[in-house]
């Protein structure tokens, strides 16, 4: 199956981005795979399609969990390209994403398993925890669940008593209670 002709790719494009602002029951995970296979599909480069599929992807998964920041699956997926090109393949005779959204979630969870088994924290103090997560975040807010996406060796109390240490001591403010409380690192701290 050939791209569509060139004078509906802005028409797909803006549908195509439309689908990804969209809120419905969808999972994120699964709106990632359809929209990486649909910009291969519409084709809307003349080179680079591949490249600009993959890295939209692992975008719309870094816009939903944190944790995708360390996670390259673009790099897994592009490291199996013949079977990437084959399911991609396969799907445009068939005319449907299926395969690709299986293929694709394959590649993330191979991802999410390579850098759990891999990464053994080293940063075992609550001072040295906070420092980390300045350094990645600097002065944005952020949650209790994104400080613990980043430390995901600490438990919810864990997290919850190193943010406590860093308003104490004065190196992190607050705005919010309990679980929708919203953290940022004060300047000239830490």
């Amino acid at each position: 199956m050939s791209p569509p002709p060139a004078n509906r790719v802005p028409k797909l494009m803006a549908d195509l981005f439309s689908f990804i602002k969209t809120k419905d029951s969808l999972p994120w995970l699964i709106k990632a795979c359809v929209f990486h296979y649909e910009l291969e599909f519409i084709h809307p480069f003349k080179d680079g399609n591949g490249r600009m599929g993959r890295l939209w992807q692992q975008l719309l998964l870094m816009k939903e969990d944190l944790v995708f920041e360390f996670i390259p699956v673009e790099t897994i997926i592009k490291a199996k390209q013949h079977k990437y090109y084959s399911v991609l393949e396969k799907c445009d005779q068939l005319g449907n994403s299926t395969l690709f959204i299986e293929f694709s979630l394959k590649q993330i969870l191979a991802a999410l398993t390579a850098y759990t088994s891999s990464t053994i924290s080293t940063i075992n103090t609550p001072t040295a925890r906070l420092d980390f997560v300045k350094d990645k975040l600097g002065f944005s807010w952020f949650s209790r669940k994104e400080y613990i996406t980043l430390h995901k060796d600490i438990s919810t109390a864990t997290a919850s008593r190193d943010l406590l240490l860093g308003i104490k001591t004065g190196k992190v403010i607050t705005q919010g209670f309990k679980n929708q409380a919203r953290y940022q690192f004060i300047a000239d701290a830490l």
